[in-house]
């Protein structure tokens, strides 16, 4: 109770976007996506890609709901909330740039920063040198901005600026939707198995709601442990974990240990280095993975770039045997994932201001 009255609103609204994303996450897994899979925001913009052709590893082609939602969801609560403004100029090009470096790092490990939590959540201890990595990455990041690493201020934009990104959405929507031959779906795989439209929006749109108002952030909140000794985004990832982890047990979904996990491998090196990518470009750009597509959704071009770049290294990732599978890591894995790495370190070097 004390504790309880310690908290800000705004601390509470964290909890419960947490709660929420890690509830919702083991229930759509039961409603049909991969096991440990309920979100990814890095699995599920690969399936997208694929979806539209970009590229042709066919047991990952799906026009994921949940992305179209988390996006669309944030933009309704901007609009609701008076929070919705073009926005852009912030070295979009550097931002698309390290977004196909997460979606790398990301690929290498299998995961974004939500299905690391999610992945731990149902037992899976292979996410545990991934939280170190991403940890970490913010780490590293933190000490860049301490010594003025910035990526410029954003402007003020026509109102057609920020709705690109929305309408974009809007028309992946209408493409799951009508399914016209154009678009690639999976007949096996993880790429195959996904709730209902309907559930996997609805299921999108809360989160994506709700983490518009809490500013939630899976990256932001080790970030800011380290910058500012605030936990205040943390308290969120806690409680998606806990959250995940009581429906995964109510549900029967939680298996312990480091082998046999679903679209999972067991090299910890590349888990932590796949990762340590992750958490560095999130906290250099400001947000995580989800945290851009709801930035997205406000009207943030610059953000969107970053959507659109980890959709590009996705397409990169499966095209040139980059991503990992359960059988491991391939050999360009590992070297995409040391030269994203010193692409990052070289941006954070050489984009200060003294």
């Amino acid at each position: 109770v004390t504790m309880l009255k310690r908290l800000s609103a705004t601390d509470v609204l964290v909890v419960i976007t947490g709660l929420v994303a890690g509830v919702l996450g083991a229930l759509l897994v039961k409603a049909g996506n991969p096991p440990n899979m309920g979100i990814c925001v890095a699995c599920f913009e690969r399936d997208i890609a694929g979806a539209l052709g970009l590229h042709r590893a066919a047991v990952v082609q799906y026009l994921r709901p949940e992305i179209i939602g988390f996006l669309l969801g944030s933009t309704i609560a901007a609009l609701i909330f008076g929070e919705f403004k073009a926005r852009s100029g912030s070295s979009p090009i550097v931002r698309f740039l390290i977004g196909i470096f997460v979606m790398i790092g990301a690929l290498v490990f299998l995961g974004c920063p939500v299905r690391t939590v999610l992945r731990l959540a149902g037992g899976d201890l292979n996410a545990i040198p991934a939280l170190l990595g991403i940890a970490t990455g913010a780490f590293i990041g933190v000490w860049f901005l301490r010594r003025g690493f910035t990526l410029g201020r954003s402007y003020t934009a026509q109102p057609i600026v920020g709705w690109i990104m929305p309408g974009l959405m809007a028309g992946l929507l209408l493409l799951a939707v009508l399914k016209p031959a154009f678009v690639f779906a999976s007949q096996k795989g993880p790429g195959a198995m996904h709730a209902a439209i309907a559930v996997s929006l609805g299921a999108g749109l809360i989160i994506g709601f709700l983490a518009q108002r809490s500013r939630m952030c899976f990256v932001g909140g080790i970030r800011d442990l380290f910058l500012i000794r605030d936990p205040h985004l943390f308290r969120g990832l806690v409680a998606a974990f806990v959250g995940a982890l009581v429906t995964n047990l109510i549900l029967g979904q939680f298996k312990l240990g480091f082998e046999g996990q679903p679209v999972a491998h067991t090299n910890h090196l590349w888990n932590y280095l796949g990762m340590v990518l992750v958490g560095l470009g999130p906290t250099l750009l400001g947000g995580c993975p989800l945290r851009q597509l709801v930035l997205s959704g406000e009207g943030n071009a610059d953000a969107g770039m970053v959507v659109l770049g980890m959709i590009v290294g996705a397409a990169f990732a499966h095209n040139f045997g980059l991503a990992s599978s359960p059988k491991g890591v391939t050999p360009g894995g590992m070297a995409a994932t040391l030269i994203g790495l010193a692409v990052m370190l070289a941006i954070g070097c050489f984009m200060r201001e003294e």
